[in-house]
């Protein structure tokens, strides 16, 4: 099936691209920015070998919805998505964090917990829990963005001792963190869903935050089905999830972590067509609407001709 691996395009007024892990990001004149979704994987900080079709679509249209649910909480950086798989926006000056924001005990803070720490990210973590049990109330815990390998945790108070983020302005992160992920809590629910944890990223432009990037997509975010979830805790069984969790998942068991000296093993079709499935899942339920699959017959002359024909507006 044809992906988007990667892409290499020329936009008028074009003056730098930036290649992500999953987004490519062409810089513009007048401080505008053409971000292409693609549909690379990425898991434990490494790119998977597979591209998972019309991941990009999801994230992209996910993103865009959410983005426009939450403008009232914060302003963000999107101006119009011209392509199913393109976003156009501001350029930002992004801060150097990433606002993760829990109210689970699932994913990285289950396995740290599992480890014996009860301190993350300067949060003390409360005695007795399980994997997947609720926090009394959601916990922020930030992670450092780097250009090359593993993000790291760090905490409030060493990211405003560094410098990373004043302090006023954090205290506006954690702010917008909050309401954000009250919002897509509020959402998700809606739907029949639990919004587990997520992350944000913000930038500035002419001195005003921006939210940036993407929101409550299953890249950036783990749900849980609502339904059954308080009996599968009782039971200590496995929460019926939508993520990326499950990629996660498959990798350990097939002996990667993204540790030295592992090999990145190759995901089979079958199971490439299964995650294809699952990001279409969450889309269809979190949304509520159909997913209607982008014509992906020449994906990249597709996005050209969109892209091209709007910003010659």
């Amino acid at each position: 099936m044809n992906a988007i691996k990667e892409s290499k395009f020329e936009f008028p007024g074009q003056q730098s691209v930036y290649n992500g892990k999953v987004r490519d990001v062409y810089s513009l004149e007048d401080e505008m920015l053409v971000i292409v979704a693609s549909d690379r994987i990425s898991a434990f900080d490494h790119i998977l070998n597979q591209a998972i079709p019309y991941k990009g679509q999801v994230l992209n249209q996910l993103a865009s919805k959410f983005l426009a649910a939450t403008s009232d909480i914060v302003q963000n950086w999107l101006i119009d998505t011209p392509d199913p798989s393109v976003a156009v926006g501001h350029k930002c000056e992004p801060f150097k964090v990433e606002m993760v924001i829990r109210g689970y005990l699932a994913g990285h803070s289950a396995r740290e917990y599992k480890a014996g720490k009860r301190l993350l990210c300067g949060v003390e973590l409360p005695e007795g829990m399980k994997e997947n049990d609720r926090f009394p109330e959601p916990i922020i815990t930030p992670a450092t963005k780097a250009e090359e390998g593993h993000d790291e945790d760090i905490s409030r108070e060493e990211i405003i001792a560094q410098g990373i983020v004043s302090e006023e302005d954090y205290v506006q992160l954690e702010k917008f963190t909050r309401a954000l992920f009250k919002r897509g809590t509020e959402i998700a629910a809606e739907r029949g869903l639990i919004l587990v944890d997520t992350k944000y990223e913000f930038g500035k432009k002419n001195g005003e935050i921006y939210l940036i990037d993407e929101i409550h997509t299953p890249d950036s975010s783990r749900y849980f089905y609502a339904e059954g979830y308080e009996e599968r805790q009782a039971k200590g069984e496995k929460q019926k999830q939508l993520s990326k969790e499950f990629v996660r998942e498959w990798l350990i068991a097939n002996s990667f972590q993204g540790l030295e000296g592992q090999t990145l093993p190759d995901l089979p079709d079958n199971f490439v067509n299964q995650v294809s499935e699952r990001y279409i899942e969450l889309y269809e339920k979190i949304t509520g609407e159909q997913f209607v699959k982008a014509d992906v017959t020449n994906i990249h002359e597709r996005i050209e001709k969109n892209v091209v024909s709007f910003l010659k507006k």
